[in-house]
This record gives structure tokens, sequence and C-alpha cells, in this order.
């Protein structure tokens, strides 16, 4: 009921507004993501906004619903492809279910660091391939947001080593890719939403979870979770996409606007980021007590090397990977 509600108001929302556009000559765009209002992804989603609103001398608007206002990543993007929603701001993963390129991002592994995935992400080949593929399904690609290195805590458990991951019941993301990579760890993968996990880790539901340093703080996770492994085995990008049909009935000079306040609002991410995750690691060790832990990753990237062998003999992956790569 409360999908169809926000199909409903969104779907009528431009036509109460026609005459107002048509007289002002402004064009509204709606933007929907997930995160809250303190995160940093709407810290960026903000400056977006604001260049998209500069740069077309205020010819453009862009109207931001944070915090799930419009429903699930999945929900918003299938908004996306109607055109209720303009731009959406999702998880690479959840982008999983509708074109499985974007799966290579839950390989675990395939980037040896961030400097890596940051070259790739700025292969104009690759991005292509990405951000267009999606255009007949509805929606294309804009930019990628740093999301951070995905890595493993647990509640009461050092894990040094993949044998030590044995057993672990371990919260993922619902990717078969993910799923994949615990059972390889030898865990027992739990999919379940993300707002579900504090409550999992406290209840002894699950033992561990996986993610960046920001669920800790911002989600308190490390009121509950006292060990946070650096396992570095996944780099999933936050992805901002558009209705392709609204963008392409954009003009030329907006769409160039569109595209170059996407580039710059990544820029002006990656510093947001780098001070968000300091500033949370020092909290998440000084006032909750996590203690963090380096481990050699090279037992978990040994176990993980089958998954490498089938996505990369796959027909619906094995071009993405080459790309990655470097093949």
């Amino acid at each position: 009921m409360k999908k169809l509600i926000a199909i409903l108001f969104l779907s009528l929302f431009p036509l109460i507004g026609c005459q107002n556009l048509t007289d002002s000559n402004e064009i509204e765009l709606k933007l929907a993501h997930n995160p809250t209002l303190d995160h940093p992804v709407h810290l960026s989603l903000v400056e977006f906004g604001r260049l998209v609103e500069e740069k077309s001398g205020n010819q453009i608007n862009v109207n931001i619903y944070p915090n799930a206002q419009l429903g699930s990543e999945r929900e918003v993007l299938e908004l996306t492809q109607t055109g209720a929603v303009d731009v959406a701001k999702v998880s690479a993963s959840a982008l999983e279910g509708f074109e499985p390129d974007y799966s290579i991002f839950s390989l675990p592994y395939v980037f040896e660091d961030y400097e890596e995935f940051q070259e790739k992400m700025n292969n104009k080949e690759i991005t292509d391939k990405l951000y267009l593929q999606t255009e007949e399904i509805g929606f294309v690609g804009l930019t990628y947001f740093n999301a951070g290195e995905r890595h493993l805590y647990t509640k009461n458990r050092e894990v040094l080593q993949v044998d030590d991951v044995n057993g672990l019941k371990v919260r993922v993301q619902p990717s078969e890719t993910s799923v994949n990579m615990i059972e390889a760890f030898g865990g027992l993968p739990t999919p379940m939403a993300y707002g579900e996990v504090y409550t999992a880790l406290q209840s002894g539901v699950i033992d561990a979870a996986e993610n960046n340093e920001t669920a800790l703080v911002g989600n308190n996770h490390g009121e509950v979770a006292k060990y946070y492994m650096y396992t570095g085995h996944q780099i999933v990008p936050d992805m901002l996409v558009m209705n392709a049909k609204r963008l392409n009935n954009l003009s030329e000079e907006h769409r160039k606007t569109i595209h170059e306040a996407a580039q710059e609002a990544t820029e002006y991410h990656e510093e947001v980021w780098r001070k968000t995750i300091a500033e949370q690691t020092e909290t998440a060790k000084n006032e909750m007590g996590v203690k963090f832990i380096e481990v050699d990753k090279s037992s978990f990237i040994d176990a993980v090397q089958p998954l490498h062998k089938n996505y990369a003999a796959n027909e619906q992956t094995k071009e993405i990977y080459q790309l990655m790569k470097g093949e």
C-alpha cells in the first residue's frame, strides 16, 4: 500500500506542477535514496543538486527524498524505470537483479585495493559498458560514489584467517555472489535487510556481518560487535542512475550539466568519505571498544578463486570480468 501511494503521488506530481514548469521554464528532478540526512552520501547528493542548479542557472532543480521515503532500493529502481523517480542512488548490489554486469562488484577480491578500483571506474570503456547497459530497461548510470571497502566484523570472535570463518552465521546483502563468497569462506550466509542486523547480532541470530566502518557508528553495530577485521573482500560502490528517457529528453546543454555535476559530486564525496571513515573509526575504537584487526588476506583470496573461474566462464559476465581484470 505504501509503495502504491508513492507511485500514485509521484505519477500525479509532474501533472500538478506542469503549469508552473511551463511558466518558469524550470525542470524539476526527483532524486531518491536510502541513507539518512547525516550520511556522507546524502551530503554528496546535496552537493550534486547544488551543482546542477548552479550550472544550469537555476533552470534545473533537484528535489531530494532521503531516508527511504519512497521505498527500498529495489522499489526506487522500479520507480526510476517508470519515470516516477528521475534519479536514484542505490548500491551496485541492488543493480545485480537488473543487470548481471553489476555483480562484478560483489565478486570478492576482484580489485587489489581501492586505488585499482578507482582506476577501473575512471576507464571510459568500463563505465560505458556498465552505465549504458541498462538503457533498454529504463535507466542509465551517471556516476559512482565511494562506499568503502567491505570488511568482516563479529560479535565476539577474532578472525585472522579464512578457517576462522568456519561455521559463523554471517549476514550478507541479498546478492547471490555475496552468498557464494561466505560459503567459500566456510561460513553460513544469512541474507537479511540491513535494518535488522543490529538486533540479529545482539540476539545471536547471526554471529557476524560485513560492511564498511560506518556501520559500527552510524548504525550502532559497534555496540554489539567488538571485533572488526580488515578483510577488504569487496568494494561495492553506490551508483547514481537516471531515467533514460528523462535524460535523453533534456537539451544537450542540460545533459552536459547533469554529467558534469555528477562527476564533481563524486570527487567531492571522496573527501567527505575519507573524513567520515577516520572520525567514525576513532569513535568505534575509543567510545565503543571495538578492536580493529589487520589480517593476512591470502587465505581468503585463495578460498574464492573458484568463484573467479566460474565468473570468467559465464557467458553473461565474462566480458565485464575481462575488462575489470585487464585481460
